[in-house]
């Protein structure tokens, strides 16, 4: 069993193509053991954005604080604490904040999914 607090976890900045002001906590996955699901927090600055992309692996999202925008493709879905998004396998999707405060929110992935992978627009072939 882990019981820990996140900001024990190392922050680190999202490091691709099309992300900007967008970090990343990696707190349950492999080193733990976890079997099945991988657990990031991420924390995105105003005016921050996660990069268009896509990969063949779905996610779940919780939002925890602030506001922002998910992009389902074009399409926006304005979201805020307490929202729950699905991300399916391939589906391009990005996060913005275009708010005055961090947006953060957990993340989940399949554990086996944490080294495939992620395609960043227009290379995922939609565009």
């Amino acid at each position: 069993m882990k019981v820990d607090h996140y900001e024990k976890s190392a922050q680190n900045r999202v490091d691709m193509p099309g992300a900007t002001g967008c970090k990343v906590r990696k707190l349950i996955g492999a080193e733990e053991q976890a079997p099945n699901f991988a657990m990031r927090q991420f924390e995105v600055e105003p005016g921050g954005f996660t990069p268009r992309h896509c990969h063949p692996y779905e996610h779940e999202v919780f939002v925890l604080e602030g506001t922002g925008v998910v992009f389902e493709g074009d399409q926006q879905h304005p979201i805020r604490p307490g929202d729950v998004i699905y991300v399916a396998p391939n589906e391009i999707h990005q996060f913005r904040n275009p708010g005055e405060n961090s947006l953060k929110f957990l993340c989940l992935i399949p554990n086996s999914a944490s080294n495939q992978k992620v395609t960043p627009v227009p290379e995922c072939g939609e565009i």
